[in-house]
């Protein structure tokens, strides 16, 4: 019996096409000093160079493909570093924006086609946009597109996402779910909690968002991919389940217990702890679990494969996490 090949499917570029693009223009000082005040000075501090040392693995597919090499990583799904969703450009900063993104992501992966997968960007923040940009990102040979948590003063419940929602299923999209930032702002300002906290806390609360909302009632297809093993979510759903039952309210928008829709959903595997790992495939199903690594950041993991391992999953279980799942959802029916 053939093995599957072992797919990363969180995996980032970085494209400096797109910050040369929004260079001083109106609202990227303000959305600097944002990003500032909700990490910290000292994160600040840490992330430049660390990033700076990572340039070549995120921008020549050269360097990718060696450092794949040395993980035993036969395919990348690769995603925009969010640091590139700019949800504060207007309309025509944004087109040209998620144009571009998609257009430099599908030629860094065409350097190895066999190898390199892509994935574009949408403009959330202007939601009547987002399925042109959608079109977009498939025409140039991407499998979907990447996706923030939220855009200021919308999250993803917001009625006026329906019809990208609709696209993308019947397209058969894969929609990475992957935040960046985080709207507790200072209160997360040290230790590295905008990350380490604040990363899970978005998550949780854009999945609970398109739960709850019953967006997955409505779009039972969509190739919906969480980053960060869905955050907190998966590993505590007996109090949204709680909630449903016994609460009108929140039980007014989605059909069944919150719990039944992570079999409707994809998440990788990035969670840092084996036992967090095996409780996600208990609750998800194996079937729902993806290798992922975050390449090359410092909060991924350089052994991918090693990590799943550790969690001791059956030999069908491990090989299905490892790369069977995704290589059933990267090729496009």
């Amino acid at each position: 019996m053939t093995t599957p090949p072992t797919v990363d499917v969180h995996a980032h570029v970085l494209l400096p096409e797109v910050e040369a693009l929004v260079a001083g223009l109106p609202g990227r000082a303000a959305a600097k000093a944002l990003d500032a005040r909700r990490n910290g000075p000292a994160a600040l501090a840490v992330n430049g160079p660390m990033v700076r040392d990572r340039v070549p693995e995120l921008t020549d597919p050269a360097v990718r493909l060696a450092a794949m090499d040395a993980q035993g990583v036969d395919v990348q799904l690769v995603s925009p570093s969010p640091s590139h969703y700019h949800h504060w450009t207007d309309e025509e900063t944004a087109e040209k924006l998620y144009r571009l993104a998609n257009e430099a992501t599908a030629a860094h992966c065409s350097a190895a086609a066999d190898r390199l997968r892509g994935l574009g960007l949408i403009p959330l923040q202007h939601p009547a946009m987002a399925v042109r940009a959608l079109g977009h990102a498939l025409e140039q040979g991407l499998l979907g597109v990447e996706i923030s948590s939220h855009a200021p003063g919308r999250e993803l419940s917001d009625p006026a996402y329906e019809p990208f929602w609709t696209r993308a299923e019947e397209t058969g999209a894969i929609v990475f779910l992957h935040p960046f930032g985080c709207t507790l702002d200072e209160r997360l300002d040290r230790w590295y909690l905008s990350n380490t906290v604040g990363q899970p806390v978005e998550n949780s609360v854009a999945l609970s968002h398109l739960i709850f909302s019953g967006v997955l009632d409505r779009h039972p297809g969509l190739k919906l991919v969480a980053a960060h093993g869905g955050g907190c979510l998966p590993t505590h759903m007996g109090r949204a389940d709680h909630a449903w039952a016994t609460r009108p309210d929140a039980r007014a928008g989605c059909a069944h217990p919150p719990s039944s829709y992570l079999r409707r959903l994809y998440f990788d595997s990035l969670v840092h702890d084996p036992h967090v790992l095996r409780e996600l495939v208990r609750v998800a199903g194996a079937d729902r679990v993806l290798l992922g690594s975050d390449f090359p950041f410092d909060m991924g993991t350089e052994d991918p494969v090693g990590s799943l391992r550790a969690a001791g999953l059956s030999s069908a279980d491990f090989h299905a996490v490892r790369g069977g799942n995704a290589s059933a959802l990267l090729c496009k029916e």
